[in-house]
C-alpha cells in the first residue's frame, strides 16, 4: 500500500489503531490503513462515557461488508466522550479516519502506555514490511 495516510502528529500501535494526544485528553480511532483493509464500514459498537478501557483489550467494534473487527485499546484511560456521529454515518471512519472518523477520547492516559506506541517513521516501516 503505497498511498496510506500517516499523519505526523499521532502515534499508532502494530494493530492499526491511533491516539493523538492534545493536553489531558487522547483520541483514538483506526488508521487510514485498518479503514482500507476493512472496507465500507456499517456499523461502529463504542464504549460506553465513563467506561475504563484497558491497554491491549477490547474497547469497541467496527463492522464492514467484509467483516467485524475488534477495536483494541491502544492506551488505558476513562472514556469522556465518544463520536455519536458516527452512529448515523460510520463510514465517516472510511472518508476520514483521522478528523471526523474518530471513535472516542479518553482522559487519565498513563505516560507509561504512551511511551509503548509507535512513532509516524515506525509505523511506516511497519507497514512496509505488511504489504512486502
Amino acid at each position: 500500500m503505497t498511498d496510506v495516510d500517516v499523519p505526523d502528529e499521532i502515534l499508532y500501535t502494530a494493530e492499526h489503531e491511533w491516539i493523538r494526544v492534545n493536553g489531558n485528553t487522547a483520541t483514538l480511532g483506526i488508521t487510514d490503513y485498518a479503514q482500507d483493509a476493512l472496507g465500507e464500514v456499517t456499523f461502529v459498537e463504542l464504549p460506553a462515557v465513563d467506561a475504563d478501557v484497558v491497554q491491549g483489550e477490547e474497547f469497541a467494534v467496527v463492522e464492514s461488508l467484509k467483516a467485524a473487527s475488534d477495536i483494541y485499546a491502544p492506551v488505558s484511560g476513562t472514556v469522556i466522550e465518544v463520536n455519536a456521529l458516527l452512529e448515523e454515518e460510520p463510514n465517516r471512519v472510511n472518508e476520514s479516519p483521522y478528523h471526523d472518523g474518530w471513535l472516542c477520547k479518553l482522559a487519565d492516559v498513563p505516560d507509561a502506555d504512551l511511551a509503548e506506541l509507535l512513532s509516524p517513521d515506525q509505523y511506516r516501516a511497519l507497514l512496509k514490511t505488511e504489504s512486502s
